[in-house]
């Protein structure tokens, strides 16, 4: 399909960072702090399922093209939206992640299960799963920035590529 044929982007309704660079910084430094001990594959994978589950568009785009610029393969970011159908393409230690970024990011039930707290904690000690919990909070607050604000995906670059 060519440019001329795809409908036309949605026009973001405001900037947080120009319109509040304080809070801005402020999530980005959170973000740097909540991200500390966590591989930076994993942290990619589960910022790219929370913001799949939260509809964030522009975040989706963002992390998964980080995600591949830090080395991640195009059939693991492919697959992470039937994560559970394709578990075949994830260690168990993702699997684990995964699953709690999906119990945070969805409280319908107000709570955390037990059986996924634990099963993340068998894998990550109990100083990375703070970080680990903190990202995946922090991830949904950006997603939140994201959405009600409609942020535009599609032109966001990765600083460079990483491994």
């Amino acid at each position: 399909m060519s440019t001329a044929e795809r409908n036309p982007e949605h026009t973001p309704r405001l900037d947080m960072a120009h319109l509040a660079p304080d809070v801005y910084k402020a999530m980005v430094r959170l973000d740097a702090a909540a991200g500390q001990g966590v591989d930076p594959t994993l942290l990619e994978l589960v910022k790219i399922r929370a913001s799949q589950i939260n509809h964030c568009a522009f975040c989706v785009d963002m992390h998964s093209k980080d995600a591949l610029a830090h080395g991640e393969s195009v059939d693991r970011v492919i697959q992470l939206s039937a994560w559970e159908e394709s578990r075949h393409f994830y260690s168990a230690k993702e699997v684990a992640a995964i699953e709690l970024t999906e119990a945070v990011t969805v409280l319908t039930d107000g709570f955390v299960p037990d059986e996924v707290y634990e099963k993340a904690a068998a894998h990550f000690d109990e100083k990375e799963l703070a970080h680990l919990i903190a990202a995946i909070t922090v991830i949904n607050a950006w997603n939140r920035f994201g959405v009600s604000t409609r942020m535009v995906p599609g032109h966001y670059r990765p600083a460079a590529r990483q491994h």
